[in-house]
């Protein structure tokens, strides 16, 4: 059954968009350890979503849900039209990559460049705006290159608004888009969480704050002064961290975290999409963080990284995998 939650409640706590990370089988992987937080998508290009493969791009589980589509672009119309796509498929938000600093995506005039033409965004903000009634939110940085961030994040954030943004997401780090490569714009630039408590606490709309979080503990610090918080990779590389969302952050009772159930289901989950065409490491690779600090973690991994690469690769993979960890629980 496809999920109601209010998704600004949701965004209370978010895993990030990352590129080849959160696809389909990731945020399945991280629904069931989660009810509440809101899931996004990788990036995908307006472009890819009007003339591409839709359904290959868009599709989703509804058990997903609340999931954020996060669209890359700075052609208004196009936007608008990739948003309505993305508003049929069932998103329960539509985001804009006002903050990926790759050369890549400078050269296609989308991600953090972007941050340099409030106006255009806001064109692009406005013409989504009209074509959903799903909330529309942008994530962007505190700022580029040698701008001041005092006065440029003030001017791009003013004009969000003004735009009829729902939300702001603001990675508390410059992107240095001229001599820093992504993975560094990722740990480089210092972290200045203060710069977007200010802008929370001018702005009448919601802001959440990303970057650096690593922890729930540090997450509940950052809600006493923003109101959502978004981890990325931290929460990729350690999964378990999201059994803990529901109580710590949305304090409500969350789902009992059972490893042996999860794995279950994945496994299930796994046999349906392999019968789709899927290949099982596609699905694992999500999975190596689970086991982390468990006996026989190492052993757990291997199986789900090369064992599951094999063509011929099915559920009881997982299974087997599932079953080492037990062994070493009982040994213990």
């Amino acid at each position: 059954m496809p999920r109601t939650l209010d998704v600004s409640t949701a965004r209370r706590f978010s895993v990030a968009p990352m590129m080849d990370w959160t696809d389909r089988h990731c945020r399945y992987f991280h629904r069931l350890l989660t009810a509440r937080a809101l899931l996004f998508t990788e990036m995908v290009t307006s472009a890819a979503v009007v003339h591409g493969r839709r359904e290959q791009l868009l599709g989703f589980d509804p058990v997903e849900q609340p999931v954020a589509l996060q669209l890359g672009g700075s052609d208004p119309r196009e936007l608008a039209e990739a948003t309505r796509i993305g508003a049929a498929y069932g998103y329960a938000e539509i985001n804009l990559n006002v903050g990926c600093p790759s050369d890549r995506v400078q050269s296609g005039r989308f991600g953090a460049c972007l941050m340099a033409e409030p106006e255009l965004v806001a064109d692009c903000v406005r013409a989504m705006r009209a074509a959903t009634d799903r909330p529309v939110t942008v994530k962007c940085r505190i700022g580029i290159d040698d701008q001041d961030t005092e006065q440029s994040l003030d001017r791009f954030a003013d004009a969000m608004v003004a735009a009829g943004v729902d939300a702001l997401y603001v990675h508390a780090r410059k992107a240095w888009l001229q001599g820093l490569s992504p993975k560094e714009n990722r740990t480089i630039p210092p972290l200045d969480y203060p710069r977007v408590h200010r802008l929370a606490a001018r702005l009448e709309v919601p802001v959440a704050i990303n970057g650096g979080i690593t922890d729930l503990e540090t997450a509940q610090e950052q809600l006493a002064q923003v109101e959502g918080v978004m981890l990325g990779r931290a929460a990729y590389h350690d999964p378990v961290l999201l059994s803990r969302v529901d109580a710590e952050i949305f304090g409500v009772a969350g789902r009992p975290f059972i490893l042996r159930a999860v794995l279950a289901e994945m496994a299930n989950y796994a046999e349906a999409q392999l019968s789709a065409g899927v290949r099982l490491n596609q699905i694992t690779r999500h999975m190596l963080g689970l086991a982390n600090g468990r006996r026989g973690a190492r052993q757990f991994r291997q199986i789900l990284s090369v064992e599951a690469c094999r063509r011929d690769a099915g559920p009881e993979i997982i299974t087997r995998a599932a079953a080492v960890l037990a062994e070493h629980e009982l040994a213990a």
